[in-house]
């Protein structure tokens, strides 16, 4: 059996739990990796997908624990009503403290760029929260949810996400992860459940590779 996986909140209807990085969130059809959902399956937790992180990207992740929540739970995230918080370490430093990226996105088969014709509006908001010699690192809230959103703004703008070897085309050589993956955590959720209407927030401790990379980056010349 795996490693057991982090629960960061359980009621009658949903959990959120600790992906770590390396595993898919649910199955994939041909899909080499393993899943989120067949670990908690291990741990007796039988967990239907709403949303979903990149293989390598870890943090919080929202399930339904039964198909009339899934509904629910997958209707907020059509009508925008989770906030989803990022935590990432980009290369290079910036001098603006905040700032928004707004570059229609195109999602064509596998390939996912900017399209300033053809994209779809979207929307990355992100605030510094430390600054080192040769990376930033950074609080984002992801308006849109396109696919691999943060990773193609932050490339397009000139400072790809450190790791990321799809996108940042051989550009982030002055910081390297030391996982080999890319420094982007989902942070924090915060939403109304559907089903009591209490305001959940559920913040998701960063991983100890990322807390790694944050001291080779302090300490990086």
């Amino acid at each position: 059996m795996s490693r057991p996986i982090p629960i960061l909140h359980r009621d009658e209807r949903l959990l959120v739990a600790l992906k770590p990085p390396g595993l898919l969130s649910a199955p994939e059809r041909g899909g080499a990796a393993r899943s989120l959902v067949e670990v908690l399956a291990e741990q007796g937790i039988a967990a239907q997908p709403v949303h979903r992180l990149d293989l390598d990207v870890s943090g919080a992740v929202i399930f339904a624990l039964d198909d009339e929540a899934r509904l629910a739970l997958e209707a907020l995230f059509r009508e925008r009503a989770v906030k989803k918080t990022y935590w990432a370490m980009a290369q290079g430093r910036y001098q603006e403290s905040q700032g928004v990226y707004r570059w229609p996105i195109v999602e064509d088969g596998p390939d996912v760029r900017v399209d300033e014709r053809r994209g779809k509006p979207s929307e990355t908001r992100w605030k510094v929260i430390g600054r080192y010699t040769v990376a930033t690192e950074m609080e984002i809230d992801l308006v849109t949810g396109r696919r691999n959103q943060i990773r193609v703004h932050f490339a397009h703008g000139g400072h790809a996400l450190i790791g990321d070897r799809r996108y940042g085309r051989g550009r982030d050589q002055k910081l390297r992860a030391p996982s080999r993956r890319v420094a982007l955590h989902a942070w924090r959720l915060a939403f109304d459940s559907p089903f009591t209407g209490g305001r959940l927030e559920i913040e998701a401790p960063l991983t100890d590779d990322l807390l790694d990379l944050r001291s080779e980056a302090a300490n990086a010349r």
